[in-house]
């Protein structure tokens, strides 16, 4: 798998799925990894098309591949040793695998949700306020993007945002504000 073509993937499903659902609303939903797809295909669709998708929503995102992999729980007891910039790190982007959604962010249009559970041990929930304030400082319309954390007593850790029995009305206040 790689950047380029994961985001390839999401164009054409998007492509198969406006030709079949007439004028309904279409919104990019990516969690963890899928994050930095959902924004590199919505900023593509833009750039490249002049096509806004109707909203994108980031669940446990990350500013960058690099900044997600650099403190991702699993690569903690590797930091601490030489090369692990250059061996780790670095063979991210040697595989061109980037997923910079942070520059992404900056050049979207459409509405932005960002949510984030602050037990995430797998992406730190810092790393979705950090990409929120790019979003919000690079947004014209600030009302566009909206952060919402969940509260560690939920337990909703990295995985379970999605059975929140409240997420579906969430959504859809913010869906309904755009």
């Amino acid at each position: 798998p790689t950047e380029r073509g994961f985001t390839t993937d999401v164009l054409a499903l998007y492509d198969w799925v406006k030709a079949r659902s007439a004028n309904s609303s279409i919104l990019f939903w990516g969690h963890s990894l899928g994050t930095g797809i959902a924004t590199n295909a919505a900023r593509k669709l833009q750039e490249e098309r002049g096509v806004q998708v109707d909203a994108v929503v980031l669940e446990s995102p990350y500013t960058s591949i690099r900044e997600a992999a650099a403190h991702i729980p699993i690569t903690k007891i590797y930091r601490q040793f030489p090369g692990f910039g250059y061996l780790i790190l670095d063979s991210l982007a040697r595989a061109d695998m980037f997923f910079c959604s942070d520059e992404n962010v900056k050049v979207l249009a459409c509405p932005l949700l960002i949510l984030h559970a602050e037990d995430d041990s797998v992406v730190p929930p810092h790393l979705g306020r950090k990409l929120y304030e790019t979003a919000r400082s690079a947004y014209k319309d600030k009302t566009k993007v909206k952060f919402i954390t969940f509260p560690e007593k939920l337990g909703l850790g990295h995985d379970y945002i999605s059975s929140n029995p409240e997420l579906p009305a969430l959504v859809k206040d913010f869906l309904n504000m755009k």
